[in-house]
């Protein structure tokens, strides 16, 4: 019996040191010459982007550099919501004014963890146009931007990025799924089957990311369908920070399959799209 505990101890300490440890990418699996190679993209987020995070030994935008050749600027912090995102995003533009060639945005899951209020996209009058040479009364619908609401929050997001990046690749990432994360008495976070303080679930907020890239025109990466990274499965715990008190952040081993599910989509998209304002 002791040599078969062993063998399993062995076994579960293999897999755990391996999946802290960041995945060697191989050569065949790069795909270097496609229309990212030589790209810079922006990286705006949460504590799944953060680059002063302590739960994993690499992030996916760093394996994306191996993987794409793709550059980076990050701007991200832990615990960051899309209010956060609004001021990263006019810090990024302050620093770097528009000589990036994509932003990629992540966030959501704070959201849903503090109860943020869905809200709506817009707020519906009457108003008089002309139709066909004919004045007519038709509703009519304005953009609400607001720090209140999920929703408001991402309006005033899009709004400065469409105006100030208007021949860039903007990319909205959803959230992955939750287990359960403690990170001290007053904050312990229980897993997505538990809805939030509102009665909302997760998926609530990720149907709504995707809503917004219909109504602002934007790609949406949906990392919670596409990803298959499912704490709530004791199996995916390799994935993930520690399997008692983090089943939330990925580890590298969870960054590195995030990364190659971004990989394969962006290989879908253009990398940005290049206007020749000269005339003759």
């Amino acid at each position: 019996m002791n040599k078969i505990f062993s063998i399993f101890f062995c076994l579960f300490l293999s897999v755990s040191v391996f999946s802290q440890s960041a995945v060697l990418v191989s050569q065949a699996e790069k795909t270097l010459g496609s229309q990212w190679a030589g790209k810079k993209a922006a990286y705006l987020g949460d504590s799944m982007t953060d680059p002063n995070t302590s739960y994993t030994t690499r992030l996916y935008w760093q394996y994306l550099k191996e993987l794409l050749d793709l550059d980076h600027v990050v701007y991200a912090r832990s615990g960051f919501q899309w209010t956060g995102i609004k001021q990263m995003a006019q810090r990024l533009y302050a620093d770097h004014g528009d000589s990036i060639d994509a932003v990629f945005i992540w966030a959501g899951t704070n959201e849903y963890n503090h109860g943020v209020p869905i809200g709506d996209f817009f707020t519906e009058t009457m108003q008089q146009t002309n139709h066909n040479g004919t004045e007519v009364m038709r509703k009519f619908r304005t953009p609400i931007f607001s720090d209140s609401t999920f929703c408001g929050r991402i309006n005033m997001v899009m709004d400065f990025l469409k105006t100030h990046y208007p021949t860039k690749q903007i990319v909205i990432f959803t959230p992955i799924h939750r287990g359960f994360a403690t990170f001290g008495s007053r904050n312990v976070q229980p897993a997505e089957n538990f809805a939030n303080s509102l009665g909302l679930f997760l998926e609530t907020y990720v149907d709504v990311l995707k809503r917004a890239g219909e109504i602002w025109s934007v790609p949406v990466i949906d990392l919670y369908s596409l990803s298959g990274l499912y704490p709530l499965s004791d199996q995916h715990a390799i994935y993930f920070a520690n399997a008692e008190r983090d089943l939330l952040h990925p580890n590298a081993l969870g960054h590195y399959r995030i990364a190659k599910t971004i990989q394969y989509q962006l290989l879908t998209l253009p990398s940005g799209f290049y206007i020749d304002l000269k005339t003759d």
